[in-house]
């Protein structure tokens, strides 16, 4: 019969835990369960086998984060290896690992071969050793196991905050979120604006078409009785038109609206400063977005939009969950309600999701929609990828895709062939790389002329003692003149060294030099007197020879 062990990841260690006498509790989960409450009754069948507690706080988080990732740790092969029963080569292990994760239980059985199970009955087993945890260990003072249950769980979730607050795609959730918000609430107040101020000005509907500018125009008019030619300049100036400035004049005249109250009047007014200050809010927020998009996902900014793309990671959940996802379901993401009723009515299922927002589907004939999406998608699929498994951030490659896809828009239109994907991927590579070089080569002359500029400092210091010394003192800083003046003079003394070291090198040199030309011109003296002395010889010896050939 095998025999089973449980192992605990406590907050204060990991802990194994011998499994013996099942058959008094029962193997169904319904008898464990009642006796897991009594001790006396537990702690017969179930009883502490070995215990390693974690070094520190910081190795403790270590495990815990490798638990809930289901990878062991080397403590924790080590600790199993050590304290589990051997079992023999080519035979079954007579003994079954019991774990709440079974994640971790396939990682464990992988590498150590280690049988693992993880059911109903285990987990109930687990529940009673989490129960009486503190009783098992006998070292454990009251409170303390709570207290690294606490500061375990502060870290954990400190940690993985962090890991949120550094993906700043949550900002782009959260601003694309208020921005569908605020349209909705700017439409709807506007259309308030215009129903409460036509009962008094019902013909500047008609005239002024934009919300933005009729709520402008509400604050500016207040009581169209009031209104005269003479405020046609400041009319024009809100329209940008003196036509319809001429126009509202004149309808103001001749209008049919009933007359308002004062506290009617300024409750309009401020109703419509609301309004312009929801849109100009509502801009602001549209700049921070587009701001935002270009730093976290450039390529697919540049590729469908700024807009597009952030509903998309929103509607995702994240960045990393957009790149996960194929081109296939970021094709029809936010249209599952539609492919759900389609797989159960058995129907056509969407062509597009949010993507359809985008211009390029807008742009293609009914016939091609589906297969602009489609590649489409499959586009967007490749520049979110790069966005977020990128190291450096570029817009190349996002230009690039777009290039593609207006290609593609071309083919399907006028028949001409579009470029080769390995070759686009090619030269957006060679254009990235050309995009850092130049970087880096912009880097490499600042920091010379930094250098350059401190050897400058450094020699005006060494030239000019003399002057800087009164301007110093007159700043007051004598404290800091002493010090540097001390500096200085061991500068100078350092530098009085090497130029005295300097000359007596080349004085050497100089002397070694003279003597060595010395010696050559002393061998060349002598040269000269041979040679000399050997033509001298030669000349008396022709002189005899000559005088004896006359005598005979």
């Amino acid at each position: 019969m095998t025999s089973t062990y449980l192992l605990y990841e406590s907050a204060s260690g990991y802990a194994l835990f011998h499994a013996h006498g099942l058959d008094e509790i029962g193997q169904n989960t319904e008898a464990v369960r009642s006796s897991v409450s009594d001790l006396n009754r537990f702690g017969k069948v179930v009883k502490l086998a070995a215990f390693h507690p974690f070094e520190s706080a910081l190795d403790a988080l270590k495990q815990c984060n490798s638990v809930s990732e289901g990878l062991m740790t080397d403590e924790l092969r080590s600790f199993l290896e050590i304290n589990l029963p051997k079992a023999k080569e080519g035979k079954k292990a007579k003994f079954v690992l019991g774990l709440a994760e079974p994640k971790i239980g396939s990682n464990i059985f992988e590498e150590t071969k280690i049988p693992c199970q993880s059911n109903e009955f285990v987990l109930e087993l687990l529940r009673g050793v989490r129960l009486h945890f503190d009783k098992f260990i006998k070292d454990l003072k009251q409170g303390d196991l709570e207290k690294a249950q606490l500061g375990l769980g502060h870290s954990y979730s400190r940690a993985k905050v962090k890991f949120n607050v550094n993906r700043v795609d949550n900002m782009v959730i959260q601003a694309i979120f208020l921005l569908d918000t605020l349209d909705k609430d700017i439409n709807s107040f506007s259309m308030r604006v215009r129903e409460w101020y036509s009962w008094h000005f019902p013909e500047l509907v008609k005239i002024v078409g934009d919300n933005y500018l009729y709520a402008k125009l509400a604050k500016y008019i207040q009581d169209k009785s009031k209104l005269a030619e003479d405020k046609i300049p400041s009319l024009t100036d809100i329209i940008g038109d003196e036509d319809k400035a001429k126009e509202i004049v004149e309808a103001a005249k001749a209008s049919m609206g009933q007359d308002l109250s004062d506290i009617d009047l300024i409750n309009v007014q401020q109703f419509a400063q609301r309004v312009m200050d929801l849109s100009d809010y509502r801009k602001k927020l549209y700049d921070y977005l587009v701001t935002k998009m270009n730093d976290i996902a450039p390529n697919l900014a540049s590729l469908i939009g700024e807009v597009v793309g952030a509903r998309l990671i929103s509607h995702a959940g994240s960045l990393t969950n957009l790149a996960k996802c194929p081109s296939s379901t970021l094709q029809i993401l936010g249209a599952e309600k539609a492919l759900f009723r389609a797989l159960k009515t058995k129907g056509n299922t969407p062509k597009y999701g949010l993507i359809f927002h985008s211009s390029f589907i807008g742009r293609a004939s009914a016939r091609n929609k589906g297969r602009m999406a489609r590649y489409l998608a499959n586009k967007c699929s490749i520049a979110t990828r790069i966005d977020c498994f990128a190291e450096s951030s570029t817009t190349t490659f996002g230009e690039k895709l777009r290039e593609q896809v207006e290609e593609r828009l071309d083919f399907y239109d006028k028949g001409i062939a579009p470029r080769k994907n390995i070759d686009v991927m090619k030269a957006a590579i060679e254009s990235a790389d050309n995009k850092a070089t130049d970087m880096d080569v912009e880097e490499v002359p600042s920091e010379a002329s930094g250098k350059k500029s401190k050897k400058k400092k450094s020699k005006s210091n060494a030239n000019g003692e003399v002057e800087d010394r009164p301007s110093a003192t007159a700043n007051g800083d004598v404290t800091e003149d002493t010090k540097s003046e001390k500096k200085k003079k061991k500068e100078k003394r350092k530098m009085e060294r090497e130029t005295e070291e300097q000359q007596q090198a080349s004085e050497i040199i100089n002397g070694e030099e003279e003597a060595g030309k010395k010696k050559k011109k002393k061998k060349s003296k002598d040269e000269n007197k041979d040679d000399q002395v050997a033509a001298e010889d030669g000349k008396k010896k022709k002189k005899k020879k000559s005088k004896s050939e006359d005598a005979e």
